[in-house]
């Protein structure tokens, strides 16, 4: 019996986190329509997530396009194709690279800040506090984080873009030798709007993921000290997890739309 217990364990924790996610994440966005609106409250969490994200997303970027300007070129000169470095870049990174690089950096440092913050005043009970002078801490704490996740990460997304293609000109075009007027033809010939509407329709998404996994680790945190570093650490693993997973199926879901 307990080896059968023991197989189930997993599954069972498995679950109740996600019921957690699920249950928490539908109060928080109830409680986005419900009056008092907390503005003040949401305007600092799109300074904390998006403005003080801004440094580490643009120097992440930089330097993802440098490198796949830097392979692609090494690639594709062997077939004197070259002149496509700039289409093919601009498409990964619209697509892929862009939201995906974006969000991940946004769960480093925003969502592990979040569900620490949550996590510690959940274990010195300044949520019950919060609770006992009749405030909703879901509205209080988690609502305006949910929406400043939902809308800096697609900005993020596309500011993650455009320095990506920064780098990746510098690179091609005054390293690599590549004719600046043939590389942003071949961005202009690859890359459409839709290709710039997927990449921040899959941030809306995990902007919202990032929210709903970091607040639900730390508003349930226990266990002093030792509760909010476990609870951290599960936050940005399940997250970075997740956006990967939610990526495949997204991209999968908008390629059949276009078809």
């Amino acid at each position: 019996m307990a080896s059968l217990r023991s197989l189930f364990d997993p599954v069972l924790d498995f679950l109740d986190n996600l019921g957690k996610i699920v249950a928490l994440t539908a109060r928080t966005v109830l409680w986005l329509f419900r009056p008092p609106f907390r503005f003040s409250q949401v305007l600092n969490a799109m300074d904390f997530v998006g403005v003080q994200s801004i440094f580490i997303v643009a120097l992440t970027g930089t330097f993802s396009g440098m490198v796949l300007a830097l392979q692609m070129t090494h690639a594709l000169r062997a077939f004197s194709a070259e002149g496509r470095v700039g289409g093919i870049v601009s498409l990964s990174l619209s697509r892929e690279v862009a939201p995906v690089f974006a969000a991940i950096m946004v769960t480093a440092r925003a969502g592990s800040a979040m569900a620490a913050e949550l996590g510690n005043m959940r274990v010195t009970e300044q949520i019950d506090a919060i609770t006992t002078m009749g405030v909703s801490p879901v509205q209080y704490l988690l609502s305006p984080r949910l929406l400043a996740c939902v809308v800096m990460v697609p900005l993020l997304c596309v500011l993650y873009t455009a320095v990506g293609m920064v780098g990746a000109y510098v690179v091609g075009v005054s390293w690599m030798g590549v004719d600046p007027g043939v590389f942003m033809q071949s961005v202009k010939d690859f890359t459409v709007p839709k290709d710039v509407f997927m990449g921040v329709v899959k941030s809306a998404v995990f902007g919202f993921i990032i929210s709903a996994i970091a607040c639900r680790h730390g508003f349930y945190a226990a266990g002093g000290a030792r509760g909010v570093g476990r609870a951290t650490t599960n936050a940005v693993v399940q997250t970075c997890v997740t956006i990967l997973v939610t990526n495949y199926l997204l991209t999968q879901a908008l390629i059949d739309v276009e078809l």
